[in-house]
């Protein structure tokens, strides 16, 4: 979800000021059948590509931390064609995020470079993107090594699969849009079994554990006009199971598209159309600095199964003006279902201090 905003968003400042020969892009078609390993890598033919994780994470003195890092990859359109290395063929981004409630509000930072030259790129054969020193790549046993050097913290993570890749829409094939081409390739892995360690800015490293969702999806096509902005949730259910959701919203504030996908503790797989899935806000909090209102606790219904999301602290706007272009809300949250607690994951939330753009 998140990368149709942030890659596009950057390539105003990215690109040359003189208009390039524009080459075509993939689109996004159903029924083709996603193949792996290689579609762990990345896929230049297309404009927007993400890998996304987020987890809570365990500190030795019990302390719960949320835990976000986002690679993307934005091809734009010039240069695929032109031997040149200079050519600017696709953009490098990064986030990365750290949710503590003892420090009131995220820590983050913002990485973007153009691809090549060593510095920044991703692998086609499978996940290996880096930025600088931050990476995220896949080992031949598919654990995935996550390595950042942010501004007041670093990470150093390994998540392990404990389940299979869950593929979401139709097959891997997810509509974003009433169009059918307003879809994406997009494949999840829950219940990612996390260790490593994370360094506050000129402490000693403590060694953390957890459970990370990872997201991968790319697309070549923008959300339809009307779209104002979306809320997307991925939930490690804590009876093993899994629960994605996500509503875009259109300017009047209503719901132009929804689906979600739920795997339940046995296996067996769900999936909610739109008029079967809803967004209700429970809680809103204020930004201090952008005076965006988001509902930080909402009630989500897929079908007959509610529920209630709430955040791990009130104030996790992230600021990525740097890089992308865009202010949203994306941080750790809690999920309880007919009152029991029943998981953690993730809540994000763009299109609050203004309408979407691309």
């Amino acid at each position: 979800m998140r990368a149709l905003l942030a890659a596009l968003l950057c390539l105003c400042a990215l690109l040359p000021a003189a208009p390039l020969r524009a080459a075509a892009f993939t689109p996004v078609t159903p029924g083709t059948a996603l193949q792996f390993p290689r579609d762990f890598g990345s896929h230049p033919g297309f404009k927007t590509e993400w890998w996304y994780a987020t987890g809570w994470l365990s500190a030795p003195d019990g302390r719960q931390l949320g835990y976000q890092v986002t690679f993307f990859r934005s091809g734009t359109g010039h240069g695929r064609d032109n031997p040149s290395k200079f050519a600017p063929q696709d953009i490098i981004l990064a986030h990365a995020a750290l949710s503590d409630p003892a420090h009131g509000k995220l820590q983050h930072d913002q990485r973007t470079a153009r691809a090549g030259f060593g510095l920044a790129g991703a692998a086609t054969a499978d996940t290996d993107v880096r930025l600088d020193s931050w990476r995220m790549r896949r080992a031949a046993d598919g654990t995935y090594h996550i390595d950042i050097d942010a501004a007041e913290f670093t990470l150093a993570l390994q998540l392990a699969p404990t389940q299979q890749l869950l593929l979401q829409g139709d097959a891997g094939y997810s509509r974003k849009g009433p169009r059918p081409q307003q879809a994406s390739y997009y494949y999840s892995k829950p219940h990612l079994r996390t260790s490593g360690t994370l360094a506050r800015r000129g402490a000693a490293p403590q060694p953390v554990t957890g459970v990370t969702w990872l997201d991968h999806e790319w697309s070549s096509e923008v959300l339809d006009p009307a779209a104002a902005g979306w809320d997307w949730v991925g939930i490690n259910l804590s009876d093993g199971g899994a629960l994605m959701a996500f509503q875009i919203r259109d300017r009047q504030g209503g719901k132009l598209w929804a689906h979600a996908t739920w795997r339940d503790a046995s296996g067996k797989i769900t999936h909610y159309s739109q008029d079967q899935v809803s967004f209700t806000p429970q809680v809103r909090w204020r930004s201090p600095r952008t005076q965006a209102v988001y509902p930080v606790a909402t009630l989500i219904a897929t079908g007959r199964e509610q529920w209630l999301v709430s955040p791990l602290q009130q104030d996790q706007e992230l600021d990525s003006r740097r890089s992308t272009g865009a202010v949203y809300w994306e941080g750790a949250v809690t999920v309880s279902r007919a009152g029991q607690p029943a998981g953690h994951g993730y809540l994000e939330m763009t299109g609050y201090v203004r309408p979407i753009k691309l």
